[in-house]
């Protein structure tokens, strides 16, 4: 196998958010611009426009992960709005601050993340809708029969995430495939996998988007065999998803401003709906934002399941992966389940 990943890998690293040539805000620009609270809401007389929907000129600041979130957000965040600024981070430990400071308005991070999130501000924070959903997928050498979760029995995983939601969404399936606990090789990083992969021609790998599609691409004879999404909707019996990334928003900010969060739920499901529809452009899109290279992007945006779920739906799917993820760790989640309160319903 070629082994040429850990070039693409470093440049995946890169923390670069500008969109060549398009609108897209500078972290600078977001991160230096003061949280500013109320909001000057105009009632016109004898008019049949509701004094909520007349918004203000604010400027709504938003964080996004670097990897399949922002690849959803692709669209609007190179679009010439003037009413969103936008900053992407490599890690969702580094939004968190700024989400509590009220220096982020809205921001799209793991699943778990928002509800330690949600304890940590008490309560201080919405989530309004799941931006996608698992990105883990098994790869693996090509003569190697794999169509089902049920198949990797008895054969060596290499993967990454020991202890956080990677290794408690293959541990529930485990489960739920009432299998013998499965044989992992933790690693520390994804060239590890990749490495391990090569020199063990027998093993399989699990790797989230767009990782897996790099190790595809970059590895003659290796293919990627199974989405972990399609296997945990195989097996839930309580309605709940396999899921990634959520998007989440300040309730004071929801509170001051709902014209503009009613904007950005309608905008960013209009992003997620064309780069789903639009995979060639939308790759260019994401390399221009430095997400990673077009080539990549137009193989791993089909399969990082990029959703716009919102209000009964999202309250459907999200509480059963989030109590998954509690009874394998429960400070994967902040410690308790997150209550009602948490889900936005508009």
């Amino acid at each position: 196998m070629k082994k040429r990943f850990g070039g693409i890998l470093l440049a995946l690293m890169m923390v670069l958010t500008a969109c060549s040539g398009q609108g897209a805000a500078s972290s600078a620009a977001a991160s230096s611009e003061p949280a500013q609270s109320g909001a000057a809401v105009s009632e016109p007389a004898q008019s049949d426009v509701a004094p909520e929907l007349v918004e203000d000129d604010y400027v709504a600041k938003v964080a996004s992960m670097k990897g399949p979130t922002s690849i959803g957000m692709a669209k609007l965040m190179c679009s010439d709005t003037a009413d969103f600024s936008f900053e992407m981070f490599t890690e969702g430990s580094e939004i968190v601050p700024l989400m509590v400071k009220g220096e982020i308005d809205i921001a799209l991070i793991p699943a778990n993340l928002a509800a330690t999130l949600y304890q940590k501000t008490e309560g201080g924070i919405e989530v309004i809708g799941i931006n996608t959903l698992g990105v883990l997928d098994v790869v693996a050498p090509a003569s190697i029969e794999i169509s089902s979760f049920a198949d990797l029995a008895g054969k060596t995983i290499y993967m990454t995430g020991k202890g956080t939601t990677p290794e408690s969404a293959v541990r529930y399936l485990t489960e739920k495939y009432s299998m013998e606990d499965l044989d992992i090789e933790f690693q520390s990083e994804a060239t590890a996998v990749v490495s391990a992969l090569t020199a063990n021609p027998d093993a399989v790998a699990i790797l989230p988007q767009p990782f897996a599609t790099v190790a595809k691409v970059q590895n003659e004879g290796m293919e990627i065999k199974l989405s972990l999404t399609d296997a945990w909707n195989e097996v839930s019996d309580d309605g709940s998803s396999l899921v990634t990334g959520v998007t989440v928003v300040r309730k004071a900010f929801a509170e001051e401003h709902p014209a503009r969060l009613a904007q950005f739920i309608d905008e960013s499901a209009d992003s997620v709906a064309f780069v789903n529809a639009n995979v060639e452009e939308a790759a260019s899109l994401v390399e221009s934002l430095d997400i990673v290279k077009a080539a990549v992007g137009k193989q791993a945006i089909p399969r990082c399941n990029l959703v716009s779920i919102t209000g009964e739906e999202m309250q459907e799917k999200l509480p059963g992966y989030l109590n998954a993820l509690y009874e394998f760790d429960p400070s994967l989640v902040g410690g308790q389940l997150p209550d009602a309160e948490f889900y936005y319903i508009p």
